[in-house]
């Protein structure tokens, strides 16, 4: 559901490479464009962009003043996938998008110096209301395992993906979908939020249409052909290359543990969130013999453009807690005693965080207004403690509860001897996306995942030990 996160900087800087040195490159991409506005404010764009085989194409969501409805989307959706499998397929420009940040500043000015029509272009996918991508693959899922969906997800064709759009709606050819997000607009739970929603109109009308399958003379969707020339061409096949070699470095899993879930932990009157934050500190120390400083995201939006906040889940409660756990001479008692101090530790911090009370978004700010006033970087920021402790975007572990939904996220290790951990609790399960690179020999997404399913059983058996 997110592409590749670091919630722990807000910015997106380019850094000047020597390629191209004719074309000027922004030191910084500082500004979201927004074109979703109210009435009051202009014309409000409408349409959609289809990804397919390497193609774009474009076509409304709105006709005559109504909304299109689903059989005509389908019309839609249906020329254009025969037309691509019938027809070449495309040069895949939008491979460009997954490309280093200052590559691809580079080679968009590029191809609007090729042709003025490519600025046009560009706009129009730009303006659109999101990506629809349709891709050939095929992933497998089960209910206990969603792991080659979250792959594809997460990493899949990059010429039907655009990298700069907020959302892009992924459907497979067997009908399994996912989605694939710019996480600089927005967090997660918007997104969360609005799959919801459609989740449950799906339920509701039990998967099918059941208004008029009437389809409207509606224009059938545009084209949107790129001008490119061989230094184009070539540079999306370098870039596949790059992208491809990069993403084969990921292990991600993605498992859904079956034995209990959020109803079981809130009759222990445990708070779930706490309960799995807990589980993979103790996992952590399990499969690395030391605390592992954690970023869990907070959401702020009850301020007014409030976003996150961090969550440091490695607190010496914790800690303490993961020894004892490990120590075979401390009692049940002991530990379950401990146990309570952690989540009691970081159910506060939760409030507080969620409360505007937190300090990584603080320091944050107060480094970025230093770095643009051109004032001296305080001590803080370079001392080793801050970078160990997780500061500066260091968080071994980078984690996030997707929601008590039916709804899966994934992302990027911050760090390379990291992991990135993703996570959603139902009623009766808890499923988790973890992810590391196969080129660390010191991570194991796998280990680690079944080592916090493990530390889930440990944890119920505990308390339930204690009332014995």
């Amino acid at each position: 559901m997110e592409k590749q996160v670091l919630e722990s900087s807000e910015e997106r800087t380019f850094q000047y490479q020597d390629s191209l040195p004719s074309l000027p490159v922004p030191p910084l991409d500082e500004s979201l464009s927004k074109y979703l506005d109210a009435e009051t404010e202009g014309e409000c764009p409408s349409h959609l962009i289809v990804l397919c085989r390497g193609r774009v194409f474009a076509f409304d969501a709105i006709h005559e003043g109504n909304m299109v409805t689903p059989p005509e989307i389908f019309r839609q959706l249906t020329y254009i996938q025969k037309r691509c499998h019938s027809e070449p397929e495309g040069p895949g420009v939008a491979a460009l998008t997954s490309n280093e940040r200052t590559k691809w500043a580079e080679l968009r000015q590029y191809l609007i110096d090729l042709d003025p029509k490519n600025l046009t272009l560009l706009e129009k996918i730009q303006r659109s209301l999101f990506v629809v991508c349709l891709d050939d693959s095929s992933p497998h899922a089960t209910p206990e395992d969603y792991t080659e969906i979250t792959r594809l997800g997460l990493t899949g064709d990059p010429t039907v993906r655009w990298g700069d759009k907020s959302y892009n709606s992924i459907f497979f050819s067997n009908g399994t979908c996912s989605a694939f997000c710019d996480h600089s607009p927005f967090d997660a739970m918007a997104l969360i939020t609005m799959l919801s929603y459609v989740e449950k109109k799906i339920i509701e009308n039990e998967g099918k249409w059941k208004g008029s399958d009437k389809v409207r003379d509606i224009p059938v969707p545009e084209e949107l052909v790129f001008t490119v020339d061989q230094k184009i061409q070539d540079e999306i096949g370098c870039t596949k290359d790059l992208y491809y070699k990069k993403v084969s470095d990921l292990q991600i899993v993605n498992y859904a543990f079956t034995s209990f879930g959020k109803a079981l932990i809130r009759k222990k009157k445990l708070h779930p969130d706490t309960f799995v934050q807990l589980a993979l500190q103790l996992a952590y120390y399990k499969c690395h013999g030391r605390p592992g400083c954690c970023y869990e995201t907070a959401m702020t939006r009850r301020f007014y453009h409030g976003r996150t906040e961090t969550i440091r889940s490695c607190t010496m409660e914790a800690v303490e807690w993961c020894k004892s756990m490990l120590d075979p001479s401390d009692s049940t008692y002991q530990q379950l005693q401990l146990m309570h101090q952690a989540f009691a530790k970081h159910n506060k911090m939760r409030k507080d965080c969620e409360n505007g009370k937190g300090f990584d978004r603080h320091l944050l700010g107060l480094l970025l207004i230093a770095q643009e006033q051109g004032l001296p970087v305080p001590e803080l920021y370079v001392d080793n403690a801050f970078t160990a402790s997780g500061g500066g975007g260091n968080f071994v572990l980078s984690t996030s509860l997707t929601g008590y939904t039916r709804l899966s996220g994934s992302a990027l290790p911050m760090v390379h001897h990291g992991y990135g951990f993703f996570y959603a609790i139902r009623d009766d399960r808890i499923v988790i996306t973890c992810s590391s690179w196969k080129s660390c020999p010191e991570t194991d997404a796998e280990v680690l995942c079944r080592t916090v399913f493990q530390c889930f059983q440990d944890m119920l058996q505990l308390t339930v030990a204690a009332q014995l």
